[in-house]
């Protein structure tokens, strides 16, 4: 590099950009029980994550006679692809702020890939307890990269909370489960970003419902910027689980859970009352999706939309889908916003599974390669028609 370059460079004034994640962001609408985070955050710039209109499903939708407007909270592009990076920045760091000497959760493997992370950040030791089987294996490498202690139980995730639960107390560790409510003061934030990106709140969001404090700690964000008259109304919020894990719609626990959607594979979420309470005082509901509807949406969603999701958020679209081939929202001049809780890298083996991967073997001449091209043009063409008379 020359000296003109030099000079080039040093006379360029950059700033810093502006956003430095949700607790510098939102800090003082965060708070348990009148304390707040007062030393300097934990934080891997999480947050401000795009609010993605759909084109793809909204198409579809219209035939069955829904104008809406649909946007996708896109929370995969958070620091570790999924949701949970806006509570655990906020339980690390109040972790911090007590001096807690190690932390603690129960997984399916998102929270144990968000809390590996960040207490890396901190300095922290992180233990995470996870189902012996059936955690997706993405969601496992990150914690192992970031250091953390596993710990394979011989059952689901109900049985590895329940464990969580008692061993913190004899070893004084710090959980950062959503059993935590500095958790789900992080999680709040995701709807105060709607509100900023739209400028109003949505009149339905929809997402997928496992442990169940993340539709909780929406509608608590919703209601904290409506009591600040940073908005004028709230939206209904709309859960759905997976029908073989689906406790709160048929009202009891379910012993053995199981869902294709493994974020969403629990049979005794602990925040049970809260997302009951949720959707009692938006007017909502929570209901139940099967695999087949959530395999559905997973595969539009990709191909159509062009956004690469795991399978547990599209059981929040697919309720959406439900609601409206059922006439059961408001179908002219709404808007809806459904979650994306995580990246689709975050379980890879379910797209190998899932679509069926298109590799062509050729050998290194022209002929070969346009081949295949005007084969896979024309099938293209001709999948595309067939997409057009698809109905969900």
């Amino acid at each position: 590099m020359g000296s003109e370059d030099n000079n080039l460079k040093g006379n360029r004034n950059f700033q810093q950009r502006k956003w430095q994640g949700i607790i510098h962001e939102y800090g003082d609408f965060i708070s348990v029980e009148g304390e707040k985070i007062n030393i300097e955050p934990v934080t891997l710039l999480e947050g401000n994550t795009p609010l993605i209109e759909s084109v793809c499903l909204a198409k579809e939708l219209r035939d069955m006679g829904f104008s809406g407007k649909i946007y996708f909270k896109y929370e995969g592009l958070n620091p570790t692809s999924s949701f949970k990076d806006r509570g655990m920045t906020v339980a690390i760091t109040r972790a911090k702020q007590i001096g807690a000497h190690a932390t603690i959760c129960a997984s399916t493997g998102n929270t144990s890939a968000s809390a590996a992370a960040y207490s890396a950040r901190a300095n922290l030791p992180v233990f995470v307890v996870v189902p012996e089987k059936n955690v997706a294996t993405g969601k496992i490498i990150q914690a192992v990269a970031h250091g953390a202690r596993i710990i394979r139980v011989k059952g689901n995730f109900d049985d590895a909370l329940s464990l969580v639960r008692k061993i913190s107390d004899d070893f004084g560790l710090f959980i950062v489960n959503s059993i935590n409510p500095w958790r789900i003061e992080g999680q709040k934030t995701a709807a105060f970003e709607v509100c900023d990106t739209l400028g109003f709140a949505p009149d339905y969001h929809f997402l997928p419902v496992g442990n169940a404090g993340n539709i909780y700690a929406y509608w608590l964000g919703y209601k904290q910027y409506k009591a600040l008259g940073k908005i004028n109304e709230t939206p209904k919020m709309f859960g759905f689980q997976a029908e073989g894990a689906a406790p709160i719609v048929r009202g009891h626990p379910v012993e053995n859970p199981e869902t294709i959607a493994s974020a969403i594979r629990i049979g005794n979420p602990a925040n049970w009352k809260k997302a009951e309470l949720a959707v009692k005082e938006s007017d909502g509901l929570i209901d139940m999706v099967s695999d087949e509807e959530i395999i559905s949406v997973y595969r539009f969603m990709g191909e159509k939309e062009g956004i690469f999701c795991e399978l547990a958020p599209c059981a929040g679209i697919a309720g959406f889908i439900k609601m409206v081939k059922n006439k059961k929202i408001k179908m002219k001049d709404t808007v809806v916003v459904c979650t994306i809780t995580g990246h689709g890298l975050k379980d890879p083996e379910a797209t190998m599974n899932l679509i069926k991967t298109k590799q062509f073997f050729v050998e290194p001449k022209f002929s070969e390669i346009k081949k295949v091209i005007e084969e896979e043009i024309k099938k293209s063409k001709e999948k595309d028609l067939e997409m057009e008379q698809h109905k969900f």
